[in-house]
């Protein structure tokens, strides 16, 4: 079983697999996990000293949970057939004739109705190319459809990020070190900090804006991460890796930029500057939305981290627990859970990433009771409920965590204490040298 094949690797020789280096990545992190681990476990507590939450689990727990979590894997992918793959198809025509019908009504956007009508259904057509299509599509959740128009190597979405990109950081790093602690980069995206283990710096205490500021502009804050642009400007990645990456980013950027912003308004003709202003507000609505999910399946209180060591020698029982307890759900009607393109079923896609979305719904009341008999919290909530508490986090960790003697303000107050210091510092080193000189 392939737990970290993301997009899974049913290679098959009509399709340009080596066209995205991800997926040779994938293989090479997926070395099939032991089911069978040492008798005795290590425990693994993180660098505040904070218990390793899976300590209550004794190997045999782990042994176990790993077995009955691969058996119902196995069910679905023994069911896995014509139903889903009509589902996808009818999906991906719902959303591309949704996408037409609303550039047609905008090209009439002018008149205020067409403009609220177009951008609705811009904003929805949208949110299922992202959601439900693109993101699950790019695991690979249907490549085993053979379809070459379906399929992880071949797709193409409408984010800014491009799709190779998106796999690697996403598919390969994100999913193979979920939550791990000094490995898992989404854990804030190296510009926020959610857990009381990640260092505090002055810098946090700005987190909040730069959390609101990338929620609005989602689409391009992901782009430049996965363009992984600080290694870029650090010199860490080689010249050629990072010409290869901004030439695919830049493609398109120009594609996407050129189809929102003059194509179709050109098409409008007097109606063009409110097209433009359509585009642009489908675009800001689908990002809001798609940050607020991401948030909830990843940042909410109860939301586990893992320290960087404990993935050392993991079982398959051990890799299935730190998907549970590192994810979180959110609780709905179906419409919640299609526009979430099924990832209100966090838990159950960390579990089993290819796996058709639309059957995580299925087999998220065997999950659920898997985690109540071995005593594993299973975290969910309202789509309200989810957001609040991971912004409520986001604010909350932007101040340094409490310490024996000394309050939070005492130390924000000398860390700013040490930034000016060591600027002026520095501003008369500077001009010592300029005299030095002259």
């Amino acid at each position: 079983m392939t737990l970290v094949a993301e997009p899974r690797l049913d290679l098959d020789d009509t399709l340009p697999h080596q066209e995205h280096p991800q997926v040779l990545m994938a293989a090479a992190h997926s070395s099939r996990l032991s089911v069978v681990g040492p008798q005795e476990r290590v425990l693994h507590p993180k660098p505040s000293g904070r218990p390793d939450p899976t300590a209550h689990l004794s190997a045999a727990d782990l042994e176990a949970l790993g077995r009955e979590l691969d058996a119902l894997r196995q069910s679905v992918l023994d069911t896995r057939g014509a139903r889903d793959a009509a589902y996808i198809r009818k999906t991906i025509a719902a959303q591309r004739y949704i996408e037409l019908g609303s550039r047609a009504v905008l090209l009439f956007s002018l008149f205020p109705p067409a403009w609220l009508l177009g951008t609705a259904g811009l904003t929805i057509s949208k949110i299922l190319d992202n959601m439900e299509i693109g993101h699950n599509v790019l695991h690979g959740q249907w490549d085993w459809m053979r379809d070459p128009q379906i399929h992880s190597t071949t797709w193409e979405w409408d984010f800014v990020s491009p799709a190779a990109q998106w796999q690697d950081t996403h598919n390969v790093t994100h999913h193979t070190y979920t939550n791990v602690l000094e490995k898992d980069s989404d854990l804030g995206y190296g510009l926020f900090r959610v857990d009381p283990d990640q260092p505090w710096t002055l810098s946090s205490l700005a987190q909040p804006f730069w959390s609101l500021l990338n929620a609005v502009f989602f689409e391009w804050g992901i782009a430049s991460y996965d363009l992984q642009l600080h290694s870029i400007l650090n010199g860490e990645m080689p010249k050629d890796e990072a010409k290869r990456r901004w030439e695919a980013l830049r493609g398109k950027i120009v594609k996407k930029l050129g189809k929102e912003y003059v194509l179709w308004p050109l098409l409008s003709g007097p109606s063009a500057l409110t097209t433009m202003a359509a585009n642009a507000t489908s675009s800001i609505l689908r990002n809001l939305w798609a940050n607020g999910v991401i948030l909830c399946g990843h940042f909410p209180y109860g939301v586990d981290t893992f320290a960087a060591d404990s993935i050392d020698n993991e079982t398959r029982g051990q890799w299935y627990v730190r998907q549970m307890l590192g994810s979180g759900n959110i609780s709905g009607p179906w419409i919640v859970h299609f526009l979430s393109g099924n990832l209100s079923h966090q838990i159950e896609h960390h579990l089993f990433p290819d796996l058709p979305s639309n059957r995580y719904y299925e087999i998220a009341p065997q999950v659920r009771d898997i985690c109540r008999r071995y005593g594993l919290h299973y975290v969910t909530g309202s789509y309200p409920k989810q957001v609040a508490s991971a912004w409520a986090k986001i604010i909350v960790l932007a101040l340094p965590n409490k310490e024996e003697g000394r309050s939070r303000a005492s130390i924000v107050a000398e860390a700013a204490g040490e930034a000016v210091s060591a600027k002026v510092a520095k501003f008369r080193a500077r001009r010592a040298a300029k005299r030095s000189r002259a």
